[in-house]
This record gives C-alpha cells, sequence and structure tokens, in this order.
C-alpha cells in the first residue's frame, strides 16, 4: 500500500491505497467496477476529492480515479439546450460554459469544485439552487444486472444534500444529462443573500453573468472556492448538513418551514452560538475556518483524525446545547464519527 490519497482531496488527509486505476473512457469504469465486483474486492469510486474524508490508515482495496471527458449539446428553441456531460467533467467549468452559452438554471452553483459526476450524488446545491432542479436523467452502470441504466429525475430520489445514489451503492454515475432553458437571465433568485448582494428582490432573475460573479465573490469571501495558498479552503467545503428539526427552533435561529411540517434551521448559526467561532481549534492542525463556521479546515499537518476529533467535539457541543445532532456532508472513507 504505496500510493498516497492525501494529494487527491481538497481536505489533503487520508492513507494510502493498495491499488490506484484512472478511468478514461466508459468502457474502463466498467471493467475496472465489474473486476472489483467479481473479485470481491472492496472499491472506491474517486472523482474530484472535494467532498470525502479519508481515513489515515487508508482504504483497504482499490481506488478507481474517473476522469472521463466529454459534453454533448442539442438545443431546441422550445425545449432549451439538452446538455450531456461525462462524469469526469469539471463542475465549474461546465457552470462557466453554461453562462457563457446562455443555458439558464445552474448560474448559482458556480465555483464549487469536484466533478460532474458526484452532483447527482449529492444533489448539490447552492444559493438556492441545486442540481435536481435540471437534471433530465443520469446515466449509470448498474451494479446488479451488469448492464447500463438510464435513471429520469423522478427516479433518482433527489433530497437535501442527498440521492438514490448516495444511499445505495448500486449504481456508478457514468453521465448526467442536464435540461437548462435559453437565455441570458437567470432562474428565480430564491436565496436572501445572494438576492441582497445582486439588488433584486428574492423570486426575481438577474443576469446570468452577473449571478456568477456574486456567487464567485461570496464564495470566495467564505474560503469555498480552492486556493492552495489558502489554508480556509483545505476543506471539504460545509462539513455539516442544515438540520430539519420538529417544532420550533432554537430562539434567534434562521427557521425554513417545510411542506412535512418540519422546520430547517441553520447548522453554522448552531455551531457558532453553541461556542465555536470562527478559528475555532483542538491542536492548531485542524480548525474552523477563519472565514466560515461550517468548514473545518487543515492548517497544514492535519490527519483525518485531527478533523474527526474537531468535528466530533463540535457535534457533541451543538447537540449538548441544543437537543439537535448535526450530520456530516461529506462521506466518510473508512471512518466515522462515532
Amino acid at each position: 500500500m504505496t500510493t498516497p490519497l492525501a494529494d487527491l482531496t481538497s481536505l489533503r488527509v487520508g492513507g494510502p491505497a493498495r491499488t490506484l486505476r484512472t478511468a478514461e473512457t466508459e468502457a474502463e469504469i466498467i471493467d475496472a467496477v465489474r473486476a472489483a465486483d467479481s473479485a470481491g474486492t472492496l472499491l472506491l469510486i474517486l472523482g474530484g476529492g472535494t467532498n470525502v474524508v479519508i481515513d489515515d490508515g487508508g482504504f483497504p482495496g482499490d481506488v478507481l480515479l474517473v476522469r472521463t471527458r466529454g459534453i454533448d449539446v442539442s438545443v431546441d428553441a422550445c425545449a432549451g439546450a439538452w446538455v450531456s456531460v461525462a462524469a469526469g467533467e469539471p463542475w465549474d467549468d461546465l457552470v462557466a460554459r453554461a453562462v457563457a452559452e446562455e443555458w439558464s438554471g445552474i448560474e448559482a452553483l458556480s465555483g464549487i469544485p469536484g466533478l460532474t459526476g458526484a452532483t447527482p450524488i449529492q444533489n448539490v446545491g447552492a444559493y438556492g439552487q441545486e442540481v435536481a432542479d435540471t437534471i433530465a436523467r443520469v446515466r449509470a452502470y448498474d451494479r446488479i444486472t451488469g448492464e447500463v441504466a438510464v435513471l429520469p429525475a423522478g427516479e433518482c430520489s433527489f433530497g437535501y444534500r442527498t440521492s438514490r445514489f448516495k444511499r445505495d451503492p448500486r449504481f456508478v454515475v457514468l453521465s448526467v444529462e442536464f435540461q437548462l432553458p435559453l437565455g441570458s437571465m437567470s432562474a428565480p433568485i430564491r436565496y436572501g443573500e445572494l438576492a441582497a448582494r445582486l439588488g433584486v428582490a428574492e423570486g426575481e432573475r438577474a443576469p446570468s453573468a452577473g449571478v456568477r460573479e456574486a456567487v464567485l465573490d461570496l464564495r470566495r469571501g467564505k474560503g469555498m472556492v480552492l486556493e492552495a495558498a489558502d489554508h480556509d479552503t483545505w476543506s471539504v467545503g460545509s462539513f455539516f448538513t442544515n438540520p430539519f428539526v420538529d417544532g420550533d427552533v432554537p430562539d434567534g435561529a434562521p427557521s425554513w418551514p417545510q411542506a412535512d411540517g418540519r422546520v430547517k434551521t441553520s447548522a453554522a448559526w448552531l455551531v457558532e452560538h453553541a461556542g465555536f467561532p470562527r478559528g475555532f481549534t483542538l491542536d492548531g492542525r485542524a480548525a474552523l475556518s477563519t472565514k466560515h463556521t461550517l468548514a473545518i479546515t487543515n492548517r497544514g499537518g492535519a490527519t483525518a483524525a485531527d478533523v474527526l476529533r474537531l468535528a466530533r467535539t463540535i457535534r457533541d457541543g451543538v447537540r449538548d446545547r441544543y437537543a439537535i445532532t448535526l450530520e456530516p456532508e461529506p462521506t466518510l472513507i473508512a471512518c466515522s464519527l462515532d
């Protein structure tokens, strides 16, 4: 076991892989998955490495890096742009192209690191948009049938930061097809902070190019745009998801009523008001970002154990103070918070 995984993740922690293989075609992805499944070998499929925490002991199996490329576009004046994107395409490059080509609907997802194939798994979202809004279908390899399946959006079980693909490893995403309206104006702005930055009311539209620049500016201000020299960006982004609670939220906490009767509140507010300010650290190696209380960052030399120790301390502190248990957003590989 000699292949380090820390260098393949945005958090820069994680031990070695037993074997590491790169897939540049769909056929190579399928062959690697079939071989591992047939041999009963553990397999970690890794894209951009931006939403994972890998144990210091590494991964006791094979690691497959997805690096497939290709974007196919069909434009119809009525139906909009149908954009089929290989799993290995960088996500923000796609968003930049969509804005340039005047395809609307993903502009508020600018600056999110990682690859396109990961977006339906996590149902990636930010600033009032999520990919479930525009995904038409997902093409995936079915590890049970051994065939390639095309799953329409309605069969993907999208939810808040989750999907069928996240809950069940049966399907390996090969490509994602988006249906994007045509036009230079954004989708309706559904996030107060972004609306204020743009000078529009929530529900109004703005030029997509302006939305992209505003989102990038907001994300940079929170250390959410990857920069090698900035340790505030050595993270997985938000470490905890916003929780849904039954009944009232803590006094003063943001609240967003849901259709099912629950209320969504702010994980960042809970973290800060439970006594964990920006920059909070236990050991100086892993710390909350100096810009954003939801990002646990590697200040240089941190291990996965350091990150998880800090995350556990914050989770337990919030639970003790508010009786709300925060859930991690990244996928924890060969490790846990328990």
